[in-house]
């Protein structure tokens, strides 16, 4: 374990004596923004140690390790973690499908260090969510938005991947959506479907691959579409629809809480925070289990609310600003080399927009994901002269 924290600090200081970080000014300000917050939290702020390097620990190691795989990655890597995904994500959807009709102490659902309790959550008419190989059901989501980018990006170029794989990867993600019992998921999807039809209106050569896809899906349709274990996946699904719209206003109140998750208000009700906030590592489930004694949100819900609760509104709103940024630099670059015909940083992008703005990084799955996939997605650039190697 040691050789291997060892390794990972050599990478780091490898790539700095190297100046490889492709957006260096990005890491710097967010070091200096880690370092300042672990001062105001321990001086100002709640004073526990171990809260404030768990809180720091973002911004002082996942956010360069982003560019560390943007750097050390190429194109090629990029697509071979998008065919072991594709793989997975096969016998993750059986295993949802799994749990989705197992009871929660079943060996399938067993929580966190064996709970009896089970790692489903809850969801409509007596199922739960379950939560895949994860520890919550946010990871069966971002596992199934990240395959997805992917799986929509072989379709349009297919002969990188075994078609029947890819086929069955297809269903395994139609298959993943009702069992999930997750609006997250289907909103992405939806997404991750306008990304690709974007990708098609801007090249037309693309669209006999669609249609092949298309039939793909429809024929797989025909064989699961009146299973009865799947048409009670589809009775839950809509069924828990239902009862998110009716509490939170309809559509209008579901995207507004699922995607944008109270940011204006974050950013509205800033000036109300202590001016260097009240403490790093506060907002985390670590950090209210070891200053509270158990799991609440001490500060705020939403990952904006976190941020400018936590270090306040100076420090909070420029991680939300370099956040932002690099989302904009990340959809230009990506748009421009679609222009050239590179489809993939354009798939990859769908994903990461949907995580990398507002993704809740205080939660260490959907902080895993977020590093991943934007790390990815800057590998898969590999051209010199690419908006993200411009340190100006």
């Amino acid at each position: 374990k040691k050789s291997f924290y060892f390794r990972g600090i050599a990478m780091i200081l490898l790539a700095w004596q190297r100046n490889l970080f492709p957006q260096v000014t990005y890491v710097t300000l967010m070091f200096i923004i880690g370092i300042g917050a672990i001062f105001t939290a321990l001086f100002l702020g709640h004073g526990n140690l171990f809260v404030t390097l768990f809180g720091a620990r973002i911004l002082l190691i996942h956010f360069p390790l982003i560019f560390i795989i943007g750097t050390f990655f190429d194109r090629q890597d990029v697509i071979k973690m998008g065919k072991t995904v594709v793989w997975i994500s096969i016998p993750m959807a059986l295993l949802i499908a799994l749990q989705f009709y197992s009871p929660q102490s079943a060996l399938v659902n067993r929580g966190v260090g064996g709970n009896m309790a089970g790692s489903g959550f809850s969801g409509a008419m007596g199922y739960f969510r379950p939560s895949g190989t994860f520890s919550f059901t946010n990871g069966t989501t971002l596992f199934f938005s990240l395959a997805a980018s992917y799986i929509f990006y072989f379709w349009l170029s297919p002969r990188q991947i075994n078609k029947i794989i890819l086929l069955g990867a297809t269903v395994g993600l139609l298959i993943a959506i009702p069992f999930s019992i997750s609006r997250g998921l289907t909103f992405s999807v939806v997404i991750i479907i306008a990304f690709m039809l974007f990708t098609v209106s801007r090249k037309p050569k693309f669209l006999g691959q669609i249609i092949v896809a298309g039939l793909g899906v429809m024929i797989a349709m025909l064989f699961i579409g009146k299973a009865d274990f799947f048409t009670t996946a589809l009775d839950v699904m809509a069924t828990r629809f239902d009862n998110a719209a009716r509490s939170e206003g309809g559509l209008e109140g579901t995207l507004g809480d699922r995607y944008l998750g109270g940011m204006i208000e974050a950013v509205t009700s800033s000036v109300d925070m202590p001016f260097f906030g009240q403490g790093i590592g506060m907002g985390t489930n670590a950090g209210s289990a070891l200053l509270s004694g158990g799991r609440t949100f001490l500060i705020s819900e939403g990952e904006w609310g976190r941020l400018i609760g936590e270090m306040g509104a100076l420090m909070g709103l420029s991680v939300i600003a370099i956040r932002l940024l690099v989302s904009w630099r990340l959809f230009v670059e990506s748009l421009r080399l679609l222009k050239m015909g590179e489809i993939l940083p354009w798939m990859l992008l769908s994903f990461a927009l949907l995580v990398f703005p507002q993704g809740q990084w205080a939660q260490p799955t959907t902080l895993g994901f977020s590093t991943l996939i934007v790390g990815l997605l800057i590998a898969s650039f590999n051209k010199e002269g690419s908006i993200m190697n411009n340190t100006n």
